[in-house]
């Protein structure tokens, strides 16, 4: 037993020094090999993401999303690509871990992974374990590849990835970011008025193409009263009212 023992391990280090390898029938030590690909999934679908800030005032970002692409390499390896991750990162220091699930679309066979990863500094390093043509080949990668929650994964590589760093997941209070939607209103005098923005009182806002036509029959020195709201950092006009 101690003498199997020892050969597994020897074994399993030989696999990890390759950096991937498809294994038939470990236990009985039928077979094992050596594979390496790599991939690109950068089309992104259903990204959700939610933001907090701890009570140490760093901002975590934790995101949710599928991204496809292409891998290529061995024949396991290689096919159309999709990825489900899961990441949550603490942005203020730029690192944190993102796991999931990969497939790999193997005509007449898919070859499928769970992984888990370090990330920093925009590397994710980590360990992708599953199977390929069949479930009793067993495959074992170091997994690599540049990420972000928008843009997904770049230059990956399943085989020959570099060591990473560490990250350290720890219960804590975190507040949820709140979005700030600032609103104003004036009424008063028309100081100016265009098709794209208009004054009430020291008051301007630029006007959308969906309310343009509210401003018909509004001139300089007539009066109305309007209500605008802070969209994407411009006061921009929600209703308009002519006042006598």
């Amino acid at each position: 037993m101690k003498r199997t023992l020892a050969a597994a391990t020897a074994t399993a280090a030989a696999l990890a020094s390759a950096g991937i390898a498809v294994a038939h029938g470990v236990d009985g030590g039928k077979s094992a090999k050596a594979v390496a690909g790599g991939f690109t999934a950068t089309t992104a679908s259903r990204v959700t993401q939610r933001t907090c800030t701890t009570a140490d005032n760093k901002t975590v970002v934790t995101t949710d999303g599928t991204y496809t692409g292409a891998s290529t390499g061995d024949a396991d390896l290689t096919g159309p690509v999709t990825i489900h991750a899961r990441s949550t990162i603490n942005t203020t220091d730029n690192v944190g871990v993102v796991s999931g699930t990969l497939r790999i679309d193997v005509p007449n066979r898919d070859t499928n992974a769970q992984f888990t990863a370090v990330y920093s500094g925009g590397q994710a390093v980590g360990l992708a374990v599953g199977h390929a043509h069949s479930p009793s080949a067993q495959l074992v990668a170091n997994v690599s590849a540049g990420f972000s929650a928008t843009g997904g994964f770049t230059n990956g590589k399943l085989g020959g990835a570099a060591g990473g760093s560490a990250a350290e997941l720890a219960p804590t209070g975190c507040t949820s970011a709140k979005t700030t939607h600032e609103k104003s209103e004036a009424r008063g005098t028309v100081s100016a008025v265009s098709s794209t923005s208009i004054t009430v009182a020291g008051l301007t806002c630029s006007v959308p193409a969906n309310l343009q036509s509210k401003l018909t029959g509004v001139t300089v020195n007539s009066r109305a009263e309007i209500h605008c709201q802070l969209l994407n950092g411009v006061n921009t006009l929600t209703s308009l009212e002519r006042r006598k």
